[in-house]
Protein backbone atom coordinates (compact mmCIF):
# COMPACT_ATOMS: atom_id res chain seq x y z
CA UNK A 1 0.00 0.00 0.00
CA UNK A 2 1.51 3.52 -1.20
CA UNK A 3 1.26 6.34 0.85
CA UNK A 4 0.28 9.53 -0.28
CA UNK A 5 2.82 12.53 0.22
CA UNK A 6 1.56 14.71 3.23
CA UNK A 7 1.25 18.54 2.15
CA UNK A 8 1.04 21.20 4.29
CA UNK A 9 -1.63 22.89 2.20
CA UNK A 10 -4.98 21.70 1.23
CA UNK A 11 -5.57 20.05 -2.23
CA UNK A 12 -4.49 21.85 -5.75
CA UNK A 13 -8.06 22.44 -5.98
CA UNK A 14 -9.17 23.92 -2.87
CA UNK A 15 -6.09 26.42 -2.85
CA UNK A 16 -6.47 27.51 -6.12
CA UNK A 17 -9.70 28.60 -5.36
CA UNK A 18 -8.87 30.49 -2.31
CA UNK A 19 -6.20 32.13 -4.43
CA UNK A 20 -8.55 33.15 -7.07
CA UNK A 21 -10.60 34.27 -4.87
CA UNK A 22 -8.89 36.71 -2.90
CA UNK A 23 -6.87 38.07 -6.30
CA UNK A 24 -10.42 38.63 -7.58
CA UNK A 25 -11.84 40.90 -4.96
CA UNK A 26 -8.75 42.95 -4.45
CA UNK A 27 -7.02 43.22 -7.59
CA UNK A 28 -9.36 41.77 -10.60
CA UNK A 29 -12.80 43.19 -9.38
CA UNK A 30 -11.89 47.20 -8.46
CA UNK A 31 -9.62 46.43 -12.10
CA UNK A 32 -12.52 45.53 -13.83
CA UNK A 33 -15.20 48.40 -11.93
CA UNK A 34 -12.65 50.71 -13.54
CA UNK A 35 -13.10 49.50 -16.60
CA UNK A 36 -16.37 49.30 -16.69
CA UNK A 37 -16.65 52.94 -15.25
CA UNK A 38 -15.41 54.24 -17.98
CA UNK A 39 -17.58 52.62 -20.53
CA UNK A 40 -20.58 54.48 -18.95
CA UNK A 41 -19.43 57.81 -20.02
CA UNK A 42 -19.24 59.09 -23.60
CA UNK A 43 -16.23 58.59 -25.67
CA UNK A 44 -15.66 62.15 -26.79
CA UNK A 45 -15.48 62.81 -23.36
CA UNK A 46 -13.15 60.17 -22.04
CA UNK A 47 -11.04 61.31 -24.95
CA UNK A 48 -11.06 64.81 -24.20
CA UNK A 49 -10.05 63.86 -20.39
CA UNK A 50 -6.99 61.99 -21.45
CA UNK A 51 -5.86 64.01 -24.42
CA UNK A 52 -5.69 67.63 -22.98
CA UNK A 53 -2.57 69.65 -22.57
CA UNK A 54 -2.30 69.08 -19.28
CA UNK A 55 -2.80 65.84 -18.61
CA UNK A 56 -0.52 64.67 -21.27
CA UNK A 57 1.82 66.83 -19.60
CA UNK A 58 1.16 65.15 -16.72
CA UNK A 59 2.15 61.71 -18.54
CA UNK A 60 5.62 63.45 -19.59
CA UNK A 61 6.46 64.34 -15.80
CA UNK A 62 5.46 61.39 -14.31
CA UNK A 63 7.04 58.72 -16.98
CA UNK A 64 9.94 60.60 -17.02
CA UNK A 65 10.78 61.00 -13.66
CA UNK A 66 9.86 57.63 -12.67
CA UNK A 67 11.95 56.22 -15.40
CA UNK A 68 14.94 57.89 -14.21
CA UNK A 69 14.26 57.35 -10.27
CA UNK A 70 14.09 53.34 -11.64
CA UNK A 71 16.93 53.85 -13.65
CA UNK A 72 19.19 55.55 -10.70
CA UNK A 73 17.46 52.81 -8.03
CA UNK A 74 18.37 49.85 -9.96
CA UNK A 75 22.24 51.12 -10.20
CA UNK A 76 22.92 52.00 -6.53
CA UNK A 77 19.91 49.40 -5.45
CA UNK A 78 22.12 47.11 -6.94
CA UNK A 79 25.28 48.37 -5.77
CA UNK A 80 23.79 48.50 -2.09
CA UNK A 81 23.04 45.04 -2.34
CA UNK A 82 25.89 44.17 -2.82
CA UNK A 83 27.66 46.30 -0.23
CA UNK A 84 25.41 44.29 2.31
CA UNK A 85 25.75 40.89 0.96
CA UNK A 86 29.53 40.69 0.53
CA UNK A 87 30.81 43.39 2.66
CA UNK A 88 30.96 42.49 6.45
CA UNK A 89 31.40 46.25 8.20
CA UNK A 90 29.76 48.11 11.15
CA UNK A 91 26.40 48.56 10.84
CA UNK A 92 25.51 46.36 8.78
CA UNK A 93 22.43 45.03 10.41
CA UNK A 94 21.43 49.02 10.56
CA UNK A 95 21.85 49.70 7.49
CA UNK A 96 20.04 46.60 6.23
CA UNK A 97 17.14 47.09 8.44
CA UNK A 98 17.16 51.10 7.41
CA UNK A 99 16.56 49.67 3.48
CA UNK A 100 13.24 49.34 4.67
CA UNK A 101 12.12 52.67 6.10
CA UNK A 102 10.09 53.45 3.19
CA UNK A 103 8.04 50.86 3.45
CA UNK A 104 6.98 51.33 6.71
CA UNK A 105 7.54 55.48 6.55
CA UNK A 106 4.26 56.93 5.68
CA UNK A 107 4.41 58.46 2.45
CA UNK A 108 3.23 61.88 3.16
CA UNK A 109 5.77 61.98 6.07
CA UNK A 110 8.59 61.00 3.77
CA UNK A 111 7.58 63.70 1.42
CA UNK A 112 7.24 66.48 4.29
CA UNK A 113 10.98 65.25 5.27
CA UNK A 114 12.63 65.40 2.05
CA UNK A 115 10.82 69.04 1.10
CA UNK A 116 12.50 70.09 4.57
CA UNK A 117 15.76 68.86 3.08
CA UNK A 118 15.42 69.79 -0.05
CA UNK A 119 13.76 73.05 -0.40
CA UNK A 120 15.99 76.36 -1.25
CA UNK A 121 16.51 76.93 2.48
CA UNK A 122 16.70 73.26 3.57
CA UNK A 123 19.74 71.24 4.95
CA UNK A 124 20.73 70.11 1.28
CA UNK A 125 18.93 72.46 -0.45
CA UNK A 126 20.76 75.58 0.20
CA UNK A 127 24.10 74.44 -0.97
CA UNK A 128 22.61 73.20 -4.30
CA UNK A 129 21.18 76.45 -4.67
CA UNK A 130 24.75 77.92 -4.97
CA UNK A 131 25.78 75.98 -7.57
CA UNK A 132 22.49 76.85 -9.75
CA UNK A 133 20.33 73.86 -8.69
CA UNK A 134 17.22 73.74 -7.39
CA UNK A 135 15.93 70.05 -6.40
CA UNK A 136 12.30 71.09 -4.61
CA UNK A 137 9.38 72.15 -6.66
CA UNK A 138 11.03 71.11 -9.91
CA UNK A 139 11.18 67.35 -12.00
CA UNK A 140 14.45 66.94 -9.89
CA UNK A 141 12.60 66.89 -6.83
CA UNK A 142 9.97 64.61 -7.48
CA UNK A 143 12.97 62.11 -8.99
CA UNK A 144 14.56 62.36 -5.93
CA UNK A 145 10.99 61.25 -3.81
CA UNK A 146 10.55 58.78 -6.28
CA UNK A 147 14.27 57.23 -5.93
CA UNK A 148 13.06 57.38 -1.73
CA UNK A 149 10.15 55.37 -2.30
CA UNK A 150 11.55 52.57 -4.68
CA UNK A 151 14.49 52.46 -3.89
CA UNK A 152 14.15 49.14 -1.41
CA UNK A 153 12.23 47.30 -4.26
CA UNK A 154 16.05 46.84 -6.26
CA UNK A 155 17.66 46.64 -3.16
CA UNK A 156 15.68 43.47 -1.85
CA UNK A 157 15.04 42.09 -5.62
CA UNK A 158 19.05 41.71 -6.15
CA UNK A 159 20.20 40.69 -2.12
CA UNK A 160 18.82 37.40 -2.64
CA UNK A 161 20.59 36.50 -6.13
CA UNK A 162 24.05 38.02 -4.87
CA UNK A 163 23.89 36.13 -2.02
CA UNK A 164 23.52 33.14 -4.29
CA UNK A 165 26.63 33.75 -6.03
CA UNK A 166 29.46 31.41 -5.11
CA UNK A 167 32.47 33.76 -4.29
CA UNK A 168 34.38 30.78 -6.14
CA UNK A 169 33.11 31.16 -9.35
CA UNK A 170 34.34 34.82 -9.81
CA UNK A 171 38.04 33.43 -8.54
CA UNK A 172 38.04 30.64 -11.19
CA UNK A 173 37.02 33.52 -13.72
CA UNK A 174 40.33 35.60 -12.33
CA UNK A 175 42.47 32.32 -12.54
CA UNK A 176 41.67 31.89 -15.95
CA UNK A 177 42.84 35.35 -17.00
CA UNK A 178 39.25 37.04 -16.84
CA UNK A 179 39.36 41.14 -16.22
CA UNK A 180 37.05 42.35 -14.15
CA UNK A 181 34.81 44.03 -17.12
CA UNK A 182 34.53 40.09 -18.42
CA UNK A 183 33.91 38.56 -14.60
CA UNK A 184 30.85 41.40 -14.73
CA UNK A 185 29.14 40.82 -18.09
CA UNK A 186 29.46 37.42 -18.49
CA UNK A 187 29.72 35.71 -14.86
CA UNK A 188 27.94 38.14 -12.46
CA UNK A 189 24.88 40.19 -14.77
CA UNK A 190 23.48 36.55 -16.31
CA UNK A 191 22.67 35.86 -12.64
CA UNK A 192 21.98 39.26 -11.84
CA UNK A 193 20.06 40.79 -14.55
CA UNK A 194 16.28 39.30 -13.78
CA UNK A 195 16.49 40.37 -10.62
CA UNK A 196 17.53 43.96 -11.43
CA UNK A 197 14.85 43.98 -14.08
CA UNK A 198 12.32 42.91 -11.49
CA UNK A 199 13.04 45.24 -9.02
CA UNK A 200 13.54 48.25 -11.81
CA UNK A 201 9.72 46.91 -12.72
CA UNK A 202 8.37 47.29 -9.29
CA UNK A 203 10.05 50.54 -8.84
CA UNK A 204 9.09 51.91 -12.02
CA UNK A 205 5.63 50.82 -11.67
CA UNK A 206 5.63 52.42 -7.77
CA UNK A 207 6.66 55.39 -9.26
CA UNK A 208 3.91 55.67 -11.51
CA UNK A 209 1.57 55.90 -9.10
CA UNK A 210 3.16 57.53 -6.08
CA UNK A 211 1.32 60.32 -4.75
CA UNK A 212 1.77 61.25 -0.93
CA UNK A 213 6.13 61.31 -0.75
CA UNK A 214 5.73 63.91 -4.26
CA UNK A 215 3.16 66.04 -3.48
CA UNK A 216 4.84 68.38 -1.29
CA UNK A 217 7.84 68.59 -2.95
CA UNK A 218 6.88 68.89 -6.51
CA UNK A 219 5.12 72.22 -6.24
CA UNK A 220 2.37 71.06 -8.13
CA UNK A 221 2.32 73.60 -11.15
CA UNK A 222 -0.16 72.33 -14.15
CA UNK A 223 1.97 71.91 -16.83
CA UNK A 224 4.79 71.97 -15.22
CA UNK A 225 5.24 69.56 -12.05
CA UNK A 226 2.22 68.51 -11.54
CA UNK A 227 2.23 64.44 -11.30
CA UNK A 228 -0.73 62.29 -13.00
CA UNK A 229 -1.94 61.15 -9.05
CA UNK A 230 -2.61 64.60 -8.24
CA UNK A 231 -3.98 65.57 -11.52
CA UNK A 232 -6.42 62.35 -10.94
CA UNK A 233 -7.16 63.80 -7.39
CA UNK A 234 -8.14 66.60 -8.57
CA UNK A 235 -10.24 66.02 -11.27
CA UNK A 236 -12.37 63.97 -8.36
CA UNK A 237 -12.43 67.35 -6.21
CA UNK A 238 -14.17 68.99 -9.16
CA UNK A 239 -16.49 66.36 -9.50
CA UNK A 240 -15.03 65.25 -13.00
CA UNK A 241 -15.42 61.29 -12.02
CA UNK A 242 -15.54 60.97 -16.07
CA UNK A 243 -12.06 62.51 -16.18
CA UNK A 244 -10.51 60.52 -12.85
CA UNK A 245 -11.88 57.68 -14.15
CA UNK A 246 -10.32 58.30 -17.54
CA UNK A 247 -7.12 59.10 -16.82
CA UNK A 248 -6.82 56.10 -14.34
CA UNK A 249 -7.58 53.73 -16.88
CA UNK A 250 -5.05 55.17 -18.79
CA UNK A 251 -2.28 54.86 -15.98
CA UNK A 252 -3.52 51.52 -15.37
CA UNK A 253 -3.22 49.76 -19.08
CA UNK A 254 0.34 51.82 -18.85
CA UNK A 255 1.04 49.35 -15.88
CA UNK A 256 -0.50 46.46 -18.00
CA UNK A 257 2.00 46.91 -20.67
CA UNK A 258 4.87 48.13 -18.32
CA UNK A 259 4.82 45.07 -16.45
CA UNK A 260 3.89 42.28 -19.25
CA UNK A 261 6.75 44.05 -21.32
CA UNK A 262 9.60 43.68 -18.81
CA UNK A 263 8.24 40.16 -17.91
CA UNK A 264 8.78 39.28 -21.56
CA UNK A 265 12.61 40.90 -21.92
CA UNK A 266 13.24 38.75 -18.82
CA UNK A 267 11.54 35.78 -20.74
CA UNK A 268 14.04 37.02 -23.53
CA UNK A 269 16.98 37.30 -21.20
CA UNK A 270 16.78 33.97 -19.51
CA UNK A 271 16.11 31.97 -23.03
CA UNK A 272 19.20 33.26 -24.40
CA UNK A 273 21.37 32.65 -21.14
CA UNK A 274 20.09 29.05 -21.59
CA UNK A 275 20.59 28.83 -25.49
CA UNK A 276 24.57 30.29 -25.10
Amino acid sequence: MSLRPRRLLPGFGLTLGYTLFCLSVVVILPMAVLLWKAGVYPTDQLWAAVSNARALASYRLTLGCAFAAAVLNTIFGTLVAWCLVRYPFPGRRFIDALVDLPFALPTAISGIALTAVYAPTGWVGQYLEMVGIRAAFTPIGITIALMFVGLPFVVRSVQPAVADLDPAVEEAAAILGASRWQTLSRVLAPQLVPAALTGFTMAFARGLGEYGSVIFIAGNMPMKTEITSLLIITRLEQFDYAGATAIGCVMLLGSFVLIFGVNGLQAWWLKRQGAA
